[in-house]
């Protein structure tokens, strides 16, 4: 409960030295400050009104105490919600043993270098395997994934990134990106021996963590781009034309 204001006044008067007359200003100030000393040193204040002043509620307003410092600036207590989760690895259920040995990596890669500097699926499909007419109508859609060719499918278990494909004039080209459990030289097997099985030829060729195999059959082609996360699985780049 807040004082009354005729308690707090000669407190004030005797702090201001501006209530008495200039005679007994001196004489005011020494007796506060031997009560302040003495009350410091564990005695009960003489004055009545300043032991009350001192000692009293202070009054608080309950309606703006839930105000106080609403403006103020704090670190926040959770991190962002817009946050990306890693996710894990996916899965590798491919048998190695079902699997043939592809062939040593050359270390004269073109194509890896070409890769680096395609930024869509479009412009990677443009270096190697379709026609500016067969890209020009790409179709983007997860369901082109499941239209490749069977000998190259998708990597069991994958994540998938991207797809497109067309099929129109003739063009039959499919793009997929994904992200294998595998690591990159048992994606490169599986592929190679895949490959093999439907009558394609094998060309592999190698540039620090990124693998390129690639090859043909008649007028249907294959290329992939297969590079080594550091998580241990692989992400992928699937071209194929025709099939």
């Amino acid at each position: 409960m807040a004082k009354p204001l005729r308690i707090l006044i000669p407190l004030t008067c005797l702090l201001l030295a501006g209530c008495g007359g200039q005679s007994d200003d001196d004489a005011q100030l020494n007796a506060l400050d031997n009560e302040l000393a003495a009350m410091n040193d564990g005695q009960p204040a003489q004055d009545p009104q300043l032991a009350e002043a001192l000692a009293g509620q202070i009054m608080v307003d309950p309606g703006l105490t839930q105000t106080s410092n609403a403006n103020a600036v704090r670190p926040p207590n959770r991190p962002d919600s817009d946050q990306v989760p890693v996710l894990p690895p996916p899965g590798d259920p491919v048998d190695p043993r079902t699997l043939k040995s592809a062939p040593k990596a050359s270390s004269d890669c073109p194509e890896c270098r070409a890769s680096a500097k395609a930024l869509t699926l479009g412009a990677l499909a443009g270096q190697q395997a379709a026609n500016a007419r067969c890209l020009a109508g790409l179709r983007y859609s997860a369901g082109w994934a499941g239209h490749l060719p069977a000998a190259f499918a998708v990597y069991p278990g994958s994540r998938l990134n991207e797809a497109a494909g067309n099929d129109a004039g003739g063009c039959h080209v499919r793009i997929v990106s994904f992200r294998a459990g595998g690591p990159v030289d048992k994606v490169i097997d599986y592929y190679f021996t895949r490959a093999t099985a439907a009558g394609y030829d094998a060309d592999h060729k190698r540039d620090g963590a990124q693998h390129v195999l690639g090859g043909t059959q008649g007028a249907a082609a294959y290329i992939v781009y297969a590079t080594a996360r550091r998580d241990g699985g692989t992400d992928v780049d699937l071209i194929v034309k025709g099939g």
